[in-house]
């Protein structure tokens, strides 16, 4: 009796415990969310206000207003990202706002692809149309947050900073080392020479049609990134790309002798320059600055009647795969829901397709390009592709009427994959396990990952392969009005950058989102219209759950594995994919 009591004590100990913790949780998130809805206020723009940036959020397409989506459930603290929507959305606000004065800059590290900072600082080229000034800052400019902060007038670093100005360099880690201690067998069934999604698990370093492929893209994209930088400060590209190959930007000082920087400065002394350019004049005074999220809040005197015509935003950002899909996902289910609501609402006069997508699944990809195929027949499709829009992210736009990119899009990868494991040796050898098969039928077994694949088996894979490539380059050659030829000709998986792209016919425009809306209302006629977003964002309750279990794995493999997190969720990713893939070789990402 006294161990019955014992346990029920303990248990009830242990409930009243859990639910403290529990109303602990729940009054955070409820704070977070009151503080999150408090930001809803509208904001009040003083005049002589200067707009303040420093994105050090990450910059994702549209950011979802969900107030649990942006808590950090491990401190309460909110994180979330920024939308680029937003961002280009209160840019050409502020170009025409008179509170406005000019634009501050803090930039040191931006958490985003090459394409979307060219779209941002497509924005500020536009901004400065006005006449305003643009005043950039940082104590480490990093070449990504430098070829953003060279639109502004002044660019001014620390006078013990750095500033990081070497090219572009890829590095690509390969498992098949590590497969072949464990004695485990890839078997890869592919299309396309230079498909090399694969390769990581094959080869111990990059095949050369990999190696030629990715020298080219990156060099496109250094080039142009040289020549606008170059254009922006009056200096050759031919010295840009001295200072460059000589590490030439050693030390502050350098950074002046080159004339990439203005002055040397500290954050004081920029105050000091920001409060006199705001009528600032009071030595306890601070400078009028007002934050993106604050001047979001603020009227849009451009805002569009619930009577006009729309123009329905497509979001079609990460990995594609079947299903409903996830925040960071593209759902097939979810996403050809999205376009079919759009292709079936008379109030959606035209469709813009947002596309940041490396691929996936090539069924998944099939069934989103259907009902893109069907929206296209009743009223104007239009791609923007984003930082990548590769593989299955180019299948789901090949049925549109044109087709956006910035000159930095990373875009084609026209091929097909499929990939089995065979781990028959590392069982039996490895852990002693072997395996015994009972089957109805001869091939009741095929694809299983504890044997070798057939000679039979491999020939009924490649058909498939050979299959969705086919159906892939005919669905490119009917939207682009090519030959099924010519598309085989520039696909076999190859990956092009924005500027090849359009020389070879992929592309259609250089271009971001805004211009995309624009072609959009042009080619509908319309004079008038409003946006809306799709797919609508999940609900906040089921995103919350989501969120708990996802944030507490990622944290518990970035504790054990650092910054080497990304190869273990890359590799992760590949053992999940099923059935046969159109997606990207790697993820790309630049500093």
């Amino acid at each position: 009796m006294r161990q019955f009591f014992k346990f029920l004590f303990a248990s009830m100990l242990g409930f009243v415990l859990g639910s403290i913790l529990l109303i602990f949780i729940l009054v955070g998130i409820i704070s977070a969310a009151v503080n999150s809805f408090d930001d809803e206020k509208v904001t009040d723009v003083k005049s002589n206000s200067m707009l303040f940036l420093d994105f050090q959020k990450p910059i994702v397409d549209r950011a979802s207003k969900n107030p649990f989506e942006n808590i950090s459930f491990a401190s309460f603290n909110t994180e979330g990202s920024t939308g680029l929507n937003t961002i280009l959305e209160n840019l050409r606000k502020a170009k025409e706002d008179k509170n406005i004065k000019g634009i501050y800059m803090e930039l040191s590290t931006i958490n985003s692809g090459i394409a979307t900072v060219e779209e941002i600082r497509n924005a500020l080229i536009d901004f400065k149309k006005s006449g305003k000034a643009i005043i950039s800052y940082s104590e480490v400019y990093t070449q990504k947050s430098y070829y953003l902060a060279s639109v502004a007038d002044k660019i001014y670093m620390n006078p013990q900073g750095a500033m990081e100005l070497k090219g572009l360099g890829a590095e690509i880690m390969f498992y098949k080392g590590l497969l072949d201690k464990i004695e485990v067998e890839t078997q890869v069934i592919r299309h396309g020479r230079y498909k090399s999604a694969v390769e990581p698990f094959i080869l111990d370093k990059m095949s050369a049609d990999n190696r030629i492929q990715t020298r080219a893209f990156m060099q496109n994209i250094w080039n142009f990134m040289l020549g606008n930088i170059a254009a922006s400060r009056k200096i050759s590209v031919e010295e840009l790309n001295t200072i460059t190959n000589n590490f030439s930007i050693r030390v502050p000082e350098d950074a002046i002798k080159y004339q990439l920087v203005d002055k040397l400065v500290y954050k004081d002394e920029v105050i000091e320059e920001l409060k006199t350019l705001t009528g600032k004049t009071k030595k306890d005074d601070s400078p009028q600055l007002i934050t993106l999220s604050k001047y979001s809040k603020s009227p849009d005197k451009e805002k569009k009647s619930l009577k006009d015509p729309q123009i329905a935003i497509i979001y079609a950002s990460g990995e594609i795969e079947s299903g409903e899909g996830e925040s960071d996902k593209i759902g097939s289910e979810t996403l050809s829901k999205a376009i079919r609501e759009a292709r079936l609402n008379d109030k959606v006069k035209a469709i813009v397709l947002r596309v940041n997508s490396p691929g996936g699944s090539a069924l998944a990809s099939e069934v989103i390009w259907r009902e893109a195929e069907l929206a296209n027949k009743v009223k104007p499709v239009i791609v923007s592709m984003g930082d990548v829009a590769a593989s299955g992210g180019y299948y789901i736009s090949a049925a549109s009427r044109k087709i956006f990119a910035s000159p930095n899009t990373i875009t084609g990868s026209i091929g097909v994959f499929g990939l089995i494991f065979n781990a028959q040796k590392m069982l039996n050898n490895k852990l002693g396990i072997t395996i015994d098969t009972v089957k109805t039928n001869r091939l009741s077994d095929f694809g299983s990952m504890t044997r070798p694949l057939t000679a039979e088996e491999k020939q009924i894979f490649q058909q498939g392969v050979e299959m969705v490539y086919d159906t892939f380059t005919k669905r490119v050659a009917n939207g682009r009005k090519k030959s099924q030829a010519s598309v085989d000709s520039i696909g076999q998986g190859r990956v092009w950058s924005g500027v090849e792209a359009k020389n070879i016919g992929l592309v259609d425009e250089f271009g971001g989102l805004q211009d995309a809306i624009a072609a959009a209302a042009k080619m509908a006629k319309l004079k008038k219209y409003r946006t809306v977003e799709l797919p609508e964002f999940k609900d906040p309750i089921k995103a919350l759950l989501s969120e708990l279990g996802n944030e507490a794995e990622t944290r518990y493999m970035s504790y054990k594995l650092g910054e080497e997190a990304r190869y273990f969720n890359k590799a992760t990713e590949l053992l999940r994919m099923q059935g046969i893939q159109t997606r990207m070789p790697y993820n790309i990402d630049f500093y």
